[in-house]
């Protein structure tokens, strides 16, 4: 009952502040601009150069409106990504004002287990990022249907709620264990600033894994963000995908999806969808471990 309670506190002070709600989707609205401006029309021209000259003879019309189904259908699985990552650590953020207000102190002196405090945390931040992952999903589906483009399959829409529930969770455990270590709302908020704009690049989002140094691209290879978006991707886009290189030789179809960040490989191998839930779920795991030692460490201190 203590958690619900807590869960309940935290997911009001979060729905309350509409300057909250609005900052913790800025990483989304700067999305949907980049692809509505710019990056969108630049992949669909890729994509439709590639279609043209590999596959042969070719409906042009039909390419490129399949390309730009798959485009879009590329940018709502990376902001689906992004919401679960900004709106967490938006959410989380109301344990760092608790401590600077000595919230938090007053919370250590009642009867509340600190495990159960930081539950209280990290399933409200679940709460929140997961609700806000699927009013965007809605919202975006709604426009793909009025487009005239059709939705993926309930298979494909259970198994992105799943995967959303799974990336709230990974990283509304990650934002605790980050938040621990945060003493003041403003570095906070400015924490909040670097990863709202780092997120895009670090997911493959913004510019295609392939088309990055191989470094950058080793590097964005061992954070679980590459990896969630990968896996949203390939959800996403597999009926649109197979429209777009209908007739086209796999291996133009394998370079394509390596590219865009579909396919990640690892040390020549094609990292799998299994591997890739256990990555992200043990990156999870390994946050809330660590997050645990640290609980205990300071309250060994503060004795």
């Amino acid at each position: 009952m203590t958690i619900i309670q807590l869960i309940r506190r935290n997911f009001l002070i979060f729905m309350r502040d509409r300057a909250a709600v609005f900052f913790s989707l800025m990483s989304m609205i700067i999305t949907i601009t980049l692809m509505a401006v710019f990056l969108g029309q630049l992949n669909v021209d890729d994509l439709v150069e590639l279609l043209a000259r590999y596959g042969g003879v070719r409906d042009a019309a039909a390419d490129r409106q399949n390309a730009e189904y798959l485009v879009l259908l590329f940018t709502i699985a990376g902001i689906v990504v992004i919401n679960s990552i900004t709106v967490s650590l938006t959410a989380i953020g109301a344990m760092v004002e608790d401590a600077a207000d000595k919230k938090l102190m007053s919370i250590y002196v009642s009867p509340v287990k600190r495990i159960k405090l930081a539950l209280g945390y990290i399933l409200s931040g679940v709460a929140v990022s997961f609700l806000m992952c699927v009013v965007t999903l809605v919202l975006s589906e709604g426009y793909v249907l009025a487009k005239g483009y059709e939705l993926p399959g309930v298979t494909a829409q259970l198994e992105i709620l799943g995967l959303t529930f799974l990336n709230c969770c990974v990283f509304s455990a990650v934002m605790y264990l980050i938040a621990l270590w945060v003493k003041s709302p403003r570095a906070w908020s400015g924490l909040a600033t670097v990863v709202g704009t780092l997120v895009g690049f670090l997911g493959g989002i913004y510019l295609p894994v392939g088309t990055l140094p191989e470094a950058v691209a080793t590097v964005m290879k061992c954070l679980p963000i590459l990896h969630s978006t990968a896996l949203m991707k390939d959800i996403l886009t597999k009926d649109a995908f197979a429209a777009a290189f209908m007739g086209m030789d796999s291996q133009v179809a394998d370079g394509y999806r390596e590219v865009m960040g579909i396919n990640i490989l690892l040390d020549g191998k094609l990292a799998g969808p299994q591997f890739q839930i256990l990555f992200i779920a043990g990156c999870g795991m390994i946050a809330i471990i660590a997050a645990a030692l640290c609980m205990k460490m300071r309250k060994s201190a503060d004795r």
